[in-house]
């Protein structure tokens, strides 16, 4: 019977790629993390530091630098990130050459209510604790505050940050009561009756030809009222 050395020399190739692998990958799982990095992704990271982060992973996770990489369960660092309330998502991962890194996004609040308590409510429609490091400069919002009227807020503050002239202008929305809402504006005096939430860009489409006109006429000063609760019209009250 012949032997087949090519096959043989084939086998013995592959037992010995394999254990060459699996040596190395025991080695890299019990090398020490070298370093551990923080990075804040997005725009506006400002109410949270890297310290605070570093305190919180030590706080609930111990200390991570020399910590054998086989040991480090990196979706628990992250679930013990997301704890935070600043942090909307986190995600961890090592790199080849033993850096352990966090990628963090900070939330981000649209506006501020001021009630009973004091907090923001987030891009995502979400109660969010003041921050240590930095006072958002986001509309005030006021009133019955209930979470029917914070609901109807949020699609007002979503419609205003998608616009440039009402996010820079509009300073605080005030609740009268649910599907009545006011808006304050940043140098004007006059006040503006919303009403609901329905029809926001026929609103505030009407709204901005009124204001272009009256600030061309030079007299927005003498209004005290501008409503739009009543269907394609903008009703004025004067001083």
């Amino acid at each position: 019977m012949k032997i087949n050395w090519n096959y043989i020399k084939t086998f013995c190739l592959i037992i010995c790629i394999t254990g060459l692998y699996a040596f190395s990958n025991h080695r890299n799982a019990v090398r020490p993390i070298g370093e551990v990095e923080i990075v804040f992704e997005g725009d506006n990271n400002v109410y949270l530091s890297k310290d605070m982060v570093n305190k919180l992973l030590i706080q609930n996770y111990g200390s991570i630098l020399m910590e054998d990489k086989e040991k480090v369960v990196l979706n628990t660092i992250e679930k013990v990130l997301e704890t935070h309330d600043m942090v909307k998502s986190a995600q961890v991962y090592l790199t080849i050459d033993d850096k352990l890194t966090s990628k963090i996004f900070q939330r981000q609040p649209i506006g501020r209510v001021k009630g009973n308590s004091t907090f923001y409510l987030d891009e995502d429609g979400k109660s969010m604790p003041l921050s240590k490091l930095h006072s958002a400069r986001v509309p005030i919002i006021t009133g019955e505050i209930t979470g029917k009227s914070l609901d109807d807020v949020f699609e007002i503050l979503k419609y205003i940050n998608k616009d440039d002239f009402l996010r820079k202008n509009v300073i605080g929305i005030h609740i009268l009561s649910e599907e009545r809402y006011q808006l304050k504006f940043r140098v004007e005096d006059f006040i503006v009756n919303l009403g609901d939430v329905r029809d926001l860009e026929a609103k505030f489409k009407n709204f901005k030809a009124f204001y272009a006109k009256a600030l061309k006429d030079k007299s927005l000063k003498d209004y005290a009222v501008v409503s739009l609760e009543f269907d394609n019209q903008v009703v004025c009250t004067k001083i």
